[in-house]
């Protein structure tokens, strides 16, 4: 029982020290964000569901603010159903890559 929980242990601190490791790269992120454009690329556009919603730009936008954002909708804790699904299936590079992306352009 013991090494059962030592293990646990090592494998969260592990996996952890992976996730502080993550840094993005802009340039791997090119191709992955095609799925944010067709909403965030589009200059005033208004998403009809749930609600009417004023989608916001991201170029510009802090990395750190990205990250947030997308690990807020990723966990639950930001609502938008669209934006959950397309965060649920980025890994924590997409998520670096995506904020470095973003965050490079004026």
């Amino acid at each position: 029982m013991k090494n059962i929980i030592a293990f646990l242990a090592l494998a969260g601190i592990a996996q952890f020290a992976a996730a502080a490791d993550v840094t993005g790269n802009a340039k791997a992120a090119e191709n992955k964000a095609a799925n944010c454009i067709g909403c965030h690329g589009i200059p005033g556009y208004k998403t009809a569901f749930p609600e009417v919603y004023q989608v916001p730009m991201l170029g510009g936008q802090s990395a750190k603010y990205i990250e947030n954002a997308l690990n807020a909708y990723k966990k639950g804790e930001r609502k938008h159903p669209s934006m959950r699904g397309i965060a649920a299936a980025l890994s924590d590079q997409d998520i670096a890559d995506l904020a470095a992306y973003y965050a490079q352009q004026k």
